[in-house]
C-alpha cells in the first residue's frame, strides 16, 4: 500500500492575496468574472424547451404562462367556468 499522503491547501485569502501581488487588481478581477462568466455559461438551460421536448427527456411538462393583458385567455377561462 501506499503512504497516506497530506494535501496541504493554503486558505483562499492567502491565494487571492498572491495573485492580486503578482498580476494586480484588475487583471486578478477580470480573470475572476470571466471565470464565473464562462461557467455561468455552461450550464445546461432548459426554459427555452417545448413541452414535447421536455417529455421526450422525462422531464415535466412546464406549465403555461398567462399575461395578465391576454383578455382572450381570461374570457375564456371564465366562459368555461359556470357560475
Amino acid at each position: 500500500m501506499r503512504e497516506p499522503q497530506a494535501i496541504v491547501v493554503e486558505p483562499l485569502a492567502a491565494t487571492v492575496d498572491e495573485l492580486y501581488r503578482k498580476f494586480g487588481v484588475w487583471k486578478t478581477a477580470r480573470a475572476l468574472m470571466s471565470a464565473a462568466w464562462r461557467r455561468r455559461q455552461a450550464q445546461n438551460q432548459i426554459t427555452h424547451l417545448s413541452n414535447r421536448m421536455r417529455r421526450d427527456i422525462g422531464l415535466p411538462e412546464a406549465e403555461e404562462e398567462v399575461l395578465i393583458w391576454d383578455i382572450g385567455a381570461f374570457i375564456q377561462a371564465k366562459a368555461g367556468r359556470p357560475d
